[in-house]
């Protein structure tokens, strides 16, 4: 498939002559080889650094990708004279401890150094790929087996996955839905047989999720494989708005759409940020995967996709070798030469983590599955690939190796602190201006490229609390990939009460206590340093404080506060109508929802106390459906209400007229505003306060325990005997 952007190059001057397109890349080259490798003076460079940053800011007021490819033009120009000259001038050191620090904190820079590059390969022009329709003649639409994995999660998880998947807009002939039960449970088996669904089990539980899936393939026949994870439910719209591009493409193996999820991750529920701040994966799903995409890289994610079936059962069924078998089968696809697309538009949604630990625990599988797919089947190498095929490929497995470059940052200045260790051999005003300029651009030019999808520092947060957690595996991968194990990730968990978690936050604290010792150590060493190195400290006492602000945040994320609903409540305004028991209705509005109940705005106050009987109806186009509840609260314009007992049908309904909406996940899809620097930075310094408070109000606490005194035990009455 041919690209959209290489068919808009075709109508340009240069597309039409490849000479004058040659000319012009190697015209390009020799420029930027130039600015790379000039020696200049510190009046030069900062005079260098300071227009070049004016042209970005400058170029940056105009909207379109030629701007985008401008800015990170300079960019790579700025970070890549960066580069040159740490490697060429700042690595003179005659002590071996500055050596030996000099070197781990440059290898770290080097490492974001390729990851940045790699990230504007990635990212700077996404393709925007749009559905294609369905045939008007429904006979030639294809068969579809939908298949729901799950193992441990319970039935009131996946009951909703089973009965949105039912409601699909599909012709009911062509479409099979099996719920692939590795837990072999008795009440799932009851579930599917009474809603009319396939339930299959195995007689062991070898290779986990993907050999569930392969041994469903074995014994069923559908032209095309939907994959859904047991939380996450898919709207009526799904395959007709994926399908089509299968008509058009018979190259294609799978589709991709994005993960999306109703409920907070841990970081957004415990920092107050669900809502406001993009969360951990958007980036990846409104961004990096539609990049991919240009590039025909597209990653299988596990749920969420369709796969042609005789395509997929040609590379051997979903990959068993690691633990990532999604990525592994995407993988494994392209090096046969067939196509992936992607389509970012969320036509499902689903459970988050609940608690820093679980998402810990997945990234931690995450990590561990990419570090043994680099180690056993590395896309740089072996045939099939193209060459940005490989480049994609190889920057998200290098993404999680950002454990050991982000311990290094949260403690490189340290080294001049504690020890007095030039890890950069330069004087401070050359640093200012050479790595200045790298991390003003870097950040600039990204903040361009992710801005709704990323807020600036806010990867930093999320790296730092799982720098040592990952760091670990990731290693152990690449010296032995067979180590290790696939572990399941829980949701739909309650957390009774709010709690530090300090197993997860111990690698955090130790690291504040390092930094808090560091800020001591440098204000002492300003009482008697000379002039000539004051600048120096003053630089490695701003890191810190950087740095401190940063774990703050890691802290703060510790704190977890309780989450006490099974079914959670979802923002939602839809029309709907009150029926009241003496026969009088009212036209209202949702303002949330959940599979329990409904929050409802209306016109006038009402007089309904609670638990008094109400029915609420809803509406699927000009279908209405009616449902049995009673009055939880009432508070004058605003009530809510309980459902009382549904039937599956009524169940179904429901999840037609609320999750299973086409339009309700698409219409919140990529809608952060862009955020100024300045209030990014304040907010996290804001979290961060907040976390350090938490901190030394939990330590106050347990210390108190501590010396309180333990309660006396109730002595034996006179005359009374010892129990036996």
């Amino acid at each position: 498939m041919t690209p959209p952007a290489e068919s808009h190059a075709d109508d340009t001057l240069l597309g039409r002559h490849p000479l004058l397109r040659a000319a012009a890349w190697l015209v390009t080259g020799l420029l930027m080889v130039a600015l790379i490798i000039t020696p200049l003076s510190l009046q030069q460079q900062l005079t260098l650094s300071i227009a070049i940053f004016i042209a970005a800011l400058v170029i940056n007021r105009f909207a379109g990708r030629f701007g985008t490819l401008a800015m990170i033009f300079l960019s790579v120009v700025v970070s890549s004279r960066y580069m040159y000259w740490r490697l060429t001038e700042t690595m003179v050191m005659d002590n071996p401890l500055d050596l030996v620090l000099g070197c781990g904190l440059l290898v770290a820079e080097v490492y974001a150094f390729v990851v940045l590059l790699l990230g504007y390969v990635q990212t700077a022009w996404p393709l925007e790929r749009k559905p294609v329709a369905m045939p008007d003649d429904v006979d030639h639409w294809p068969t579809v087996d939908l298949f729901i994995p799950t193992y441990n999660e319970s039935l009131s998880v996946v009951r909703a996955t089973v009965l949105a998947a039912q409601s699909i807009d599909w012709p009911r002939d062509k479409l099979k839905i099996f719920v692939l039960d590795d837990g072999r449970r008795e009440e799932f088996r009851v579930f599917c047989e009474a809603v009319g669904v396939t339930h299959v089990t195995r007689d062991n539980n070898r290779h986990a999720k993907a050999g569930n899936i392969n041994a469903a393939l074995k014994n069923t026949n559908g032209e095309f494989i939907a994959i859904f994870d047991c939380d996450h439910i898919p709207t009526r719209s799904f395959l007709q708005v994926t399908m089509g591009w299968f008509g058009k493409d018979p190259k294609l193996g799978m589709v991709q759409t994005p993960h999306y999820f109703f409920s907070a991750d841990p970081f957004e529920k415990n920092l107050g940020t669900f809502g406001t701040v993009p969360n951990e994966g958007e980036l990846f799903y409104g961004l990096i995967q539609d990049g991919n995409d240009l590039w025909n890289a597209t990653f299988f994610c596990g749920s969420c996709a369709v796969l042609r079936r005789t395509i997929c059962e040609e590379v051997g069924g979903i990959a068993v070798e690691t633990v990532t078998e999604d990525a592994h089968t995407a993988l494994k696809m392209h090096r046969l030469g067939y196509t992936t697309a992607y389509l970012a538009l969320p036509q499902a949604a689903g459970l988050a983590t609940e608690s820093l630990s679980g998402h810990v625990g997945q990234r931690i599988r995450w990590a561990r599955g990419m570090a043994q797919i680099f180690r056993i089947d590395n896309p740089l190498f072996g045939r099939g690939l193209k060459w940005a095929q490989r480049l994609c490929y190889v920057n998200a497995m290098l993404h999680f190796l950002y454990g050991l470059p982000r311990l290094i940052y949260l403690t490189a200045p340290l080294a001049y602190l504690f020890f007095g260790a030039s890890v950069i051999h330069a004087s401070a005003s050359m640093i200012f201006a050479y790595a200045l300029p790298h991390i003003f651009h870097a950040n600039l030019t990204n903040s361009r490229i992710q801005g709704r999808f990323r807020y600036l520092f806010w990867n930093e947060v999320y790296e730092a609390v799982l720098a040592w957690y990952i760091f670990r595996p990731t290693l152990v991968a690449l010296i032995n990939p067979k180590l290790g194990s696939f572990n399941v990730t829980a949701k739909g968990g309650l957390i009774e009460k709010e709690y530090f978690d300090t197993t997860i936050a111990k690698a955090s604290l130790f690291l504040l206590a390092l930094n808090f010792l560091g800020v001591a150590a440098g204000l002492w060493r300003l009482s008697w340093v000379d002039s000539d190195n004051i600048a120096t400290v003053w630089l490695n006492l701003a890191w810190t404080f950087y740095n401190l602000v940063i774990l703050g945040a890691c802290v703060a994320a510790a704190n977890e506060t309780r989450q006490l609903r099974n079914a959670h409540r979802i923002a939602l305004q839809i029309p709907a109508t009150l029926y009241f028991p003496d026969g009088h209705s009212m036209r209202c509005e949702t303002y949330d929802f959940s599979t329990g109940g409904l929050g409802l705005d209306l016109p006038t106050e009402v007089t309904a106390v609670a638990e008094a009987p109400v029915t609420v109806a809803l509406f699927r186009g000009d279908n209405e459906f009616r449902f049995p509840a009673h009055v939880r609260f009432n508070r004058g314009k605003r009530l809510g209400l309980q459902f009382d007992p549904l039937s599956f049908d009524q169940e179904r309904a429901l999840v037609q007229c609320t999750t299973a909406r086409a339009d309700i996940w698409a219409a919140r899809w990529g809608n952060h505003p862009r955020a100024a620097v300045h209030r990014v930075l304040g907010h996290i310094a804001r979290i961060s306060a907040i976390g350090f408070k938490d901190m030394f109000a939990h330590y106050y606490r347990a210390g108190l325990q501590k010396l309180r005194p333990a309660p006396r035990q109730p002595q034996p009455a006179a005359g009374a005997k010892e129990p036996t």
